[in-house]
């Protein structure tokens, strides 16, 4: 067939529904119920069938209901009530713009998944259900930011069982004109695209706009007919195919997503990337300031770089995306010459060790070397990543290497059940939904930080303080009240898990008997305990029947009845976590945990919301420390529900106050059979004589009134710290306006500022080998007294460097019985005298606040006012 011409086909609405369209294309809706319900009125079970896609959902209702709903008075009231409220929720004045008026901040969000709704499956787990959660709160917030990605053709696999138990996929294409999302259009009135080379071919690749409220996010498309085959599938699949499909990929969110930026017209002061996956964002950054400013490499790096901030997730270098030499020179031989860089210094950008030539081009090193503030996602996270890139910085000490952490959060309005939302209401007031509508003048006063320039010193701790007294209100729930719509959540998670079982069975051709049961599993008044996540070894989803046995006798128990429901996908390539499920399965079909144990297939946002809003329990059993956060704890926390967890990322953080039980005490093991052994015992102990008893223990009116203490706890103790709106107002206030006003200053006077300082970083370069610390001198040994402390003097060689280029540090601490510092001070010395050589003298005294034997080093640093760290690579000398 040839000539074939395309045309697209809308719904057909009444005039009198034709908000309905504006609606079903701003992802406001998925997570205000109002909203939620007027799509749900018109057709229940159709909403359920499009998977809650509400353009697919408008082009498939009847007409003739459609012109019945027309003329509803009750059903248009709620609609207008509801466009009021997307009115509100995209115009009014939200938190930024009170704290921050008229301020130049303008972020990009970088992410190579996006989890907003299931409607929209560009997502594979966690880390784009976190980017989707982050761009709802920025719109809540108030955040000039836009999020940039890739438009997958298929996204992530749907998931199904054979008879065996054994993981299968399909990969359901995705039709982006049935999805609440729209080409950008040029001046001209065409779809608007930008070009990438990629291997001397033009790619070209079209972005589409998606509205989340009051934020925008573009995601770019290669299926066009003008591309070469090879490149239509770039954006076939999230992370399907090799690595030579990944680093095309990568190279088109980075540098793609970047021409994208400037085809828009948006000129980012702030590049978050979200993972290394768009780490060459910050290298396409880089060479259009050249182009553009006729700065050289180093002047453009340190005016970008200003502005960069990367977050990784990833606990394991493992999960780092690597690429062998050869592989990036077939790719970017072209490119380099355009940064002025050889390809041994291209090279060099993302390794640990860059003059190694046989270590790989590593994404997260790239980003880390070009960003000014990197973070990991809990504060365990924190220190593991500090562990895992100290190579990076070789002489750092491990607790300075500058790699911060921000905690992950939730958005609470996401996931948060109606009948607790209303419950929440009435009792707490609409402030626990989001500080963007609800702050308080107090809490968005911008002298309240105490230095009266709204500068977001406090990182947010007004607000912090106002959710906490927002969400204390939680002891005036009555606690009948709260169980009562618990219990209700949870018979309606049993019914759908029945539901969706009896489908499944169905669908893999189960005896018939089998199907039957369905019906029967699972009791709606039985503690609950959800388990739902990607299916990866190490988060050791069998640990739970690692004794079976002793698992039978905890599930099987008639006066105090035990139930589990899993969830989870394996990657395609990932045997041994399709072997985890196969297990799970043949021990569901045990006669003792038949109805007691139940999987439910193809885990969605959809089969997340269902769970976290319906369990008891959420059950988590990473090896620690490899658990980066975790947000699905925190999800069932603002439905009430308790945590039962190893003491891994997040729930470091969280354990105590009577919020849920911790396995173990974070010990480390050398034999995982033997931590898994240990582990699971214990798990069993804290089932049998804690959180079993807890639950069923009842008063007179058959309330678990310690139970329901632990959930008030939970809620008034969690809530109001694991959230994205706290989450993102401290990355606002730690990253991205102090990232954007550095960058403005360096770009001030035709970049004069930023040449000044990629000067200096060079005459800095070619001076460093001359820096030592030539001589030490302290008094003759003795015994301090406390509260006295000991004068140290440091002669010092800075060669051609002058004192105003150097920071002089005493460097000291408590030591253990092996000499090992156990905590860090620093004293900054001050210059005396130089002796016309480029040799200084240098003096300054080490407290003694507490006795005990003590260690001190003395150390040079480089110093300039617009560094962000002084730990630069390579640049530290120690005497």
């Amino acid at each position: 067939m040839k000539n074939i011409r395309t045309f697209s086909v809308v719904p057909s609405l009444p005039p009198e529904l034709e908000p309905l369209r504006t609606l079903s294309y701003n992802l406001w809706w998925c997570w205000n119920h109002e909203a939620i319900m007027l799509f749900h009125r018109l057709d229940p079970a159709l909403w359920e069938r499009v998977e809650h896609n509400p353009v697919r959902f408008l082009g498939r209702v009847r007409q003739e209901r459609l012109d019945e709903m027309a003329h509803n008075d009750g059903f248009l009231s709620h609609m207008n009530r509801v466009m009021e409220h997307l009115s509100d929720a995209t115009r009014s004045q939200a938190w930024f713009d009170k704290k921050y008026p008229s301020h130049p901040t303008r972020i990009a969000y970088f992410s190579a998944e996006y989890g907003l709704t299931e409607g929209l499956p560009v997502y594979s787990g966690g880390l784009g259900i976190l980017a989707g959660d982050h761009i709802k709160s920025s719109s809540d917030l108030g955040i000039p930011l836009v999020g940039v990605g890739l438009l997958y053709r298929v996204g992530y696999f749907r998931q199904y069982l054979n008879l065996d138990g054994w993981q299968q996929e399909l990969y359901p294409e995705n039709d982006f004109y049935n999805m609440p999302l729209r080409p950008v259009k040029d001046d001209a009135g065409e779809p608007a695209a930008i070009t990438v080379d990629i291997m001397g071919r033009q790619v070209h690749a079209q972005i589409w706009r998606l509205e989340v409220g009051r934020t925008p996010v573009y995601l770019m498309d290669t299926n066009l007919d003008r591309n070469h085959p090879d490149d239509q599938v770039i954006t076939a699949q999230l992370y399907g195919g090799d690595l030579e499909m990944r680093i095309r990929q990568e190279i088109l969110l980075g540098i793609g997503g970047q021409r994208a930026l400037t085809a828009l017209g948006i000129e980012p002061t702030v590049c978050h990337m979200n993972e290394g996956h768009s780490a060459f964002q910050a290298l396409e950054r880089i060479r259009r300031m050249m182009k553009a400013h006729g700065l050289s490499f180093a002047e453009a790096r340190t005016a970008a770089s200003a502005g960069n901030v990367f977050t990784t997730h990833t606990p394991v270098p493992a999960g780092n995306d690597m690429f062998p030499p050869n592989l990036v020179e077939r790719y970017f031989n072209n490119y380099w010459p355009q940064l002025g860089l050889t390809r041994d210094e291209f090279l060099g950008l993302g390794r640990i060790k860059p003059d190694d030539a046989h270590e790989p081009f590593c994404m997260t090193v790239l980003a880390i070397r070009l960003a000014a503030h990197c973070n990991g996602v809990s504060a365990l996270h924190g220190d593991v990543s500090r562990k895992m890139w100290q190579g990076i910085w070789p002489e750092v000490p491990l607790e300075e290497v500058p790699i911060d952490h921000i905690t992950n959060g939730i958005h609470a309005q996401s996931w948060v059940a109606r009948d607790l939302a209303a419950l929440y209401d009435r009792y707490m007031g609409p402030s626990w939904r989001s500080l963007g509508f609800s702050a308080s003048p107090q809490a968005v006063d911008p002298m309240a930080d105490g230095h009266g320039n709204g500068s977001g010193n406090g990182s947010g701790a007004n607000e912090a303080d106002q959710m906490k007294r927002v969400w204390s209100r939680v002891g005036t729930i009555p606690d009948e009240e709260l169980w009562r719509i618990h219990e209700r959540l949870r018979a309606r998670l049993v019914t759908y898990s029945r539901e969706r079982l009896r489908c499944q069975l169905e669908n893999r051709g189960a005896p018939q008997a089998e199907i039957e049961d369905a019906s029967q599993v699972l009791d709606p008044e039985a503690l609950t305990i959800g388990f739902a996540r990607r299916f990866a070894t190490y988060k050791r989803a069998a640990l739970l029947f690692r004794d079976p046995d002793r698992l039978k006798a905890i599930l099987a128990d008639r006066d105090r009845p035990v139930q589990i429901i899993i969830a989870g996908k394996a990657h395609p390539k990932d045997n041994a976590g399709k072997e985890l499920i196969r297990e799970i399965i043949h021990n569901a079909r045990e006669p003792e945990l038949r109805r007691r144990v139940v999987f439910l297939e193809d885990y969605s946002m959809s089969v997340a919301r269902r769970l976290v809003q319906g369990v008891d329990i959420w059950l988590n059993t990473p090896r620690r420390p490899m658990e980066a956060s975790g947000t699905s704890g925190m999800k069932c926390s603002v439905n009430a529900a308790l945590n039962l967890s190893i003491p891994d990322g997040w729930w470091c953080e969280a354990e105590g106050n009577d919020t849920g039980w911790t396995i173990g005490k974070g010990e480390d093991y050398t034999d995982r059979g033997q931590q898994d052994d240990v582990e699971s015992r214990s798990l069993y102990d804290l089932l049998e004589k804690e959180v079993i008893p807890t639950f069923y223990n009842r008063n007179d009116a058959d309330l678990p009134t310690e139970w329901l203490s632990m959930m008030k706890a939970n809620l008034i103790n969690i809530c109001p710290v694991f959230n994205t709106d706290r989450m993102v107002i401290e990355y606002t206030e730690k990253f991205y306006i102090p990232s954007a006003e550095h960058t403005q200053s360096l770009f001030s006077e035709s970049f004069g500022a930023a040449r000044t300082v990629a000067g200096w970083k060079e005459r800095l370069r070619d001076e460093w080998p001359g820096v030592a610390v030539m001589e030490v001198t302290e008094p003759p040994a003795q015994e301090l007294v406390v509260n006295s402390a000991l004068p140290v003097t440091a002669t010092v060689r800075l060669g051609r460097l002058t004192p105003e280029d150097v920071t002089v540090q005493l460097y000291y601490g408590p030591q253990d019985a092996g000499g090992t510092m156990l905590t860090t001070d620093t004293v900054t010395m001050e210059d005396q005298e130089g002796n016309g050589d480029g040799v200084y003298r240098y003096k300054g005294a080490i407290p003694c606040r507490t006795s005990g034997r003590y260690g001190f080093a003395v150390r040079v640093l480089p110093r300039h006012e617009d560094l962000v760290t002084p730990f630069l690579p390579g640049k530290i000398r120690w005497g």
